[in-house]
């Protein structure tokens, strides 16, 4: 049953476009995170482990982590995307650890991204980058590109997710 669902079409085409939502409570996103805790995943731009961050045990006044719009909201009005199901994508949102939400604010992509770079070993960076399903100078792609490519890897951090779950359960 599993070999008929999940198809190369389904991870290739039916995922990327599920992925394609502004719910909060979408079961593609839940999939992706699960994949992040399932491939021991850190923050975005930290070394908190996914797991760490979205544990529900861990009681604290402000959350530690925070859903991250990668292109801010405010920014994407600047260049007239308004619309909540394009400005509030999955794909347009990271785990990050609240104090660097706040920091980034408005930025654009290309502004602040160069200073959390700077926090990451070359390692690092590829892990990040492939954990958070973030494509080479993704900062600078037109906004609609983006979300494209980042759909689609999400899609691809799922599978591996996915596969690592199908390993742990031999």
């Amino acid at each position: 049953m599993i070999s008929d669902t999940l198809t190369e079409d389904f991870w290739a085409i039916t995922l990327p476009n599920e992925i394609a939502t502004s719910s909060p409570r979408s079961p593609s996103l839940f999939a992706y995170y699960a994949a992040l805790n399932l491939l021991d995943a850190n923050v975005l731009f930290s070394k908190m482990k996914v797991s760490e961050l979205l544990d529900p045990a861990i009681k604290a006044k402000k959350s530690s982590t925070e859903r991250h719009h990668l292109f801010p909201k405010n920014y994407l009005k600047k260049i007239n995307i308004t619309e909540i199901r394009d400005t509030n994508q999955i794909a347009n949102y990271a785990l990050v650890e609240w104090s660097d939400n706040i920091e980034i604010s408005d930025s654009a992509p290309s502004e602040y991204l160069p200073q959390y770079l700077a926090r990451l070993t070359p390692d690092d960076l590829d892990k990040m980058y492939y954990w958070h399903a973030l494509t080479q100078e993704w900062e600078s792609m037109k906004y609609d590109d983006f979300l494209k490519a980042r759909r689609k890897a999400i899609a691809q951090v799922i599978r591996d997710g996915f596969q690592k779950l199908c390993e742990l359960s031999v």
